[in-house]
Order: C-alpha cells, then sequence, then structure tokens
C-alpha cells in the first residue's frame, strides 16, 4: 500500500512539475489600458482680493502590453497626455504636451538580473511658446524636438512596480526642424544630432497607505562625445489617492535638467481631481 502511495505521489509530482513548465513556456500578453481626466476651474465675480476666471483639463492615457515566455520579458508602455487652460483675458493656452514611448526587452540571466535592451522615444503634440515677451515666442513644435534612444544593457527586475536598467553604449538622436536648428545641441543648419553615452532608468511604485500609490520614474544620461560632465536629469513623481472605483486625486511633480534644451532647471506640478477609467485590462495565453 506504502509502495502505491508513493508511485502515486511520484506521478502527480512530476505532473504538476510538468504542467509548470509548459505553462511557463506559453506565452503570456498582459495588456493594461489606463485613461484620466483632470479638470480646474475658478470663477470670480466682486471678488475684493481679485482672481482671474480660468478653466483646465488635462487628457492622460497610459498603455502598458507585456509580453513573457520562459525567460523572455519584454515590457511596453505608451504614453500621451495633453492638457489646455483658458484664463480670462489671454486664451488659451498649453499646459502639458507628451508623446512617449518605452520598449524594454530582456533575456533572464541569474537572479533578478537580465541582459536587456532598451528603445525610448518621445516628442510632443503641439507648437509651444514662451508668452513672457511680446509678441509671444514659438520655442517648441511636434518633433521638435523628438528624442529617440537606444541600447543594450542590463536590467535588475523584482517585480513590474520596482526595476532599474543601465545602459552604458546608448545611442540617442535628436530631432528638429530648420526652423529650431541650432537648439536641444543640434547644430546649426543640421536638423539631426547624435550622441553616445550612459544611461539609467528606473521605476517604482508603492503603496503608502490605503488608496494612496506613489510612482516614481527617473532617468539620467550622459553624453560620452560631449560634455559628459552635464548629466541630463528627469524625474516624475505621481502621488494618486483612490476615491473610489472611477474618481481620484492626481498630484504630479516633474523636474528636467537638460542643459541642451535650457540653463535652467525645468520644473512642473500638476493637481486635479478627475475621472481615472481602466479600458483595457486583460491577460492573454
Amino acid at each position: 500500500m506504502k509502495k502505491i502511495l508513493f508511485l502515486l505521489f511520484l506521478l502527480s509530482s512530476t505532473f504538476f512539475f510538468s504542467q509548470e513548465k509548459k505553462k511557463d513556456s506559453i506565452p503570456k500578453w498582459k495588456v493594461h489600458g489606463r485613461f484620466k481626466f483632470l479638470f480646474n476651474q475658478a470663477n470670480f465675480s466682486n471678488w475684493v482680493s481679485g482672481g482671474q476666471d480660468n478653466i483646465a483639463g488635462n487628457l492622460n492615457i497610459n498603455y502598458d502590453f507585456n509580453y513573457k515566455k520562459g525567460k523572455w520579458n519584454w515590457d511596453n508602455k505608451l504614453i500621451t497626455t495633453y492638457g489646455l487652460s483658458h484664463l480670462s483675458g489671454k486664451g488659451y493656452r498649453k499646459t502639458n504636451d507628451r508623446i512617449e514611448y518605452n520598449s524594454l526587452l530582456g533575456l533572464k540571466s541569474e537572479g533578478f538580473w537580465f541582459f536587456s535592451f532598451f528603445t525610448n522615444f518621445k516628442t510632443q503634440y503641439t507648437r509651444g511658446y514662451d508668452y513672457k515677451p511680446t509678441p509671444k515666442l514659438p520655442v517648441s513644435d511636434f518633433f521638435s524636438p523628438a528624442y529617440l534612444s537606444f541600447g543594450p544593457g542590463f536590467l535588475w527586475k523584482k517585480t513590474d512596480d520596482f526595476r532599474f536598467n543601465i545602459a552604458p553604449a546608448t545611442v540617442r538622436y535628436t530631432f528638429v526642424s530648420n526652423e529650431f536648428s541650432g537648439k536641444f545641441g543640434v547644430e546649426n543648419g543640421r536638423n539631426t544630432a547624435f550622441s553616445l553615452g550612459f544611461n539609467f532608468s528606473g521605476y517604482y511604485k508603492f503603496e503608502a497607505m490605503d488608496n494612496i500609490d506613489i510612482e516614481n520614474i527617473l532617468a539620467v544620461y550622459s553624453d560620452y562625445l560631449n560634455n559628459p560632465q552635464n548629466v541630463d536629469i528627469e524625474y516624475q513623481m505621481n502621488m494618486f489617492f483612490k476615491v473610489n472605483k472611477f474618481i481620484n486625486m492626481n498630484i504630479t511633480l516633474h523636474t528636467i535638467i537638460d542643459s541642451n534644451a535650457s540653463k535652467r532647471v525645468q520644473f512642473r506640478e500638476e493637481f486635479g481631481l478627475g475621472v481615472r477609467y481602466s479600458f483595457h485590462n486583460k491577460v492573454t495565453y
């Protein structure tokens, strides 16, 4: 009887192991789309302390489509956001404008380490202006600038919410139109600039407390060929306060240090109450 039980246990264990191995070898797609709309409005009438009527809206769509099979891991993220405000007497002004695609392909090595290859592309939708002078001055436009970066490296990934990638041989192309030639690190009379450097990117998201999540995104780049001491840094922190399934509050702090784009530190802060909706969330085997 003991021999029969042992044989059954051995067969069941072998079957379970083979099933797990088989499942692990099956390609798996995990897709998640998120739509977010933030709205702000202020109106004044006979307000003694003063004020300016304004209305603002910000539309954001994040789309993740990630692939796993055996030792292969391929994470893709599309970020697109656009915001406008209307100030009484001054008209419409852009408050946010971004198109960004990130791809990170990894082949598992040991522990949490992967051999990796990353691709990043980012630009904006519409024309940007400096409103301080009169008349206003154009400072950017669609594909001016646009950045394309890619390169091999090493990925450390514990979970989808905690990872960093090191790419010591990153190629980066900067694109501008004829109008903005001579800016954003592109030589006068040219439309593209080439650089080779070191890239570090990190992502960390955690739950600070019930219904409050904090997301941290960091990117660091140093160009070996042109002033490597001028390190480009981009850091973004997003705080999500969940009110219910559809309503949430959001705080964004976004900082950019890039001497080719601006001699000053760029900073953006955003706060709003809005609607958040997951329109595509599934796992496909």
